[in-house]
């Protein structure tokens, strides 16, 4: 397994990519590459044992956002469309031609968004812990959930979860806002790609009936639940990545007829 961690600029904004892939596979730009995008305040740790599943059999890149992972800030509030065309632009630069977007909490939102702004790119979704819930956007709520969750997570993904909200508060503050007003149910329908939702079954943040909705909502949809809690690729990988590359198969396929 070869590992490869760059920086991007993209305009005025940085963006690290963690690359992670099977020996020989590194410069692979002829199959999909996997992209996992973290959530608000987090970084490419949060899929630290997803990524390393993955790599096996896969080319991913693990993405860093501009003032998160110990980036510098980016001095300005970033849409969730922005983020979209960001990520794109720099796993492209990258290497990449096509992609299979995973993204986590509000990362969900920003591959959803690329899905619809870069189809041509972006070939299939899936979307772990998806937020916000229409009926709980409020930041007493959403912080009420959060707190929620970490009876459920284990020790370590609360450590990762407070040191990296830790070192990126001052982005998270701006990062807020976009999150909360961004509407996932009113993109997933203007999608064409497959789209998976993942949450787990304890997860306070992305709720059962919310997730259904999403799913129904996508003309390619399907839902998955797991044991755990909202980040649920880190507690299960293995199944995690069993669920992915099935889901791939599934798509490939659905792509060849």
């Amino acid at each position: 397994m070869r590992v490869r961690v760059g920086s991007f600029q993209v305009g005025d904004l940085r963006v690290r990519l963690r690359t992670l892939a099977p020996a020989g596979r590194l410069h692979d730009s002829l199959a999909p590459t996997v992209v996992l995008v973290h959530g608000i305040g987090m970084s490419h740790r949060s899929f630290a044992h997803t990524q390393r599943v993955l790599a096996r059999t896969h080319r991913t890149v693990a993405v860093d956002l501009p003032g998160f992972g110990g980036l510098p800030p980016a001095g300005r509030r970033l849409q969730v469309e922005e983020l979209a065309d960001l990520v794109v632009a720099a796993v492209r630069d990258g290497g990449a031609e096509t992609v299979v977007a995973i993204g986590q909490s509000m990362g969900t939102q920003v591959v959803a968004e690329a899905a619809l702004r870069h189809p041509d790119v972006v070939r299939a979704v899936v979307l772990v812990g998806p937020v916000c819930d229409r009926s709980r956007r409020t930041l007493l709520r959403q912080a009420l959930d959060l707190t929620r969750d970490t009876v459920v997570e284990t020790p370590r993904m609360n450590a990762v979860v407070t040191t990296d909200y830790l070192r990126s508060i001052r982005q998270y503050v701006r990062e807020l806002g976009p999150m909360l007003r961004h509407r996932l149910e009113d993109v997933l329908p203007r999608l064409t790609q497959p789209v998976l939702v993942v949450r787990g079954d304890r997860d306070p943040i992305a709720r059962r009936e919310w997730s259904e909705s999403l799913a129904q909502a996508a003309p390619r949809g399907a839902l998955v639940e797991l044991p755990g809690g909202h980040h649920v690729q880190e507690r299960h990988p293995e199944a995690f990545g069993r669920l992915v590359e099935e889901f791939r198969r599934v798509q490939t396929l659905e792509d060849a007829r």
